[in-house]
């Protein structure tokens, strides 16, 4: 879905959230993902031995995440 990534801030830290799910790994092989010397990186697809598009997994994603941090998701009209 996005990249993960590390905001520091006003004493604040945030971190980002990657959904791998039909994505090319050889990418991360030039980068150190999150920070986490020696740890791999997979995909849904790879996990599950098929193919597997963000269409697939974006709605009952955000539901979960929604269901789990016990909040409501607010998108914007532009996300430009």
């Amino acid at each position: 879905l996005a990249p993960a990534g590390v905001h520091c801030g006003n004493h604040i830290t945030s971190h980002g959230l990657a959904l791998n799910c039909c994505t090319d790994l050889t990418w991360f092989d030039h980068i150190v993902p999150c920070g986490l010397e020696g740890k791999g990186v997979t995909s849904l697809s790879r996990e599950l031995g098929r193919h597997v598009t963000v269409d697939h997994v974006l709605q009952p994603f955000l539901d979960s995440f929604q269901e789990v941090f016990d909040c409501t998701l607010v998108f914007a009209e532009d996300p430009g």
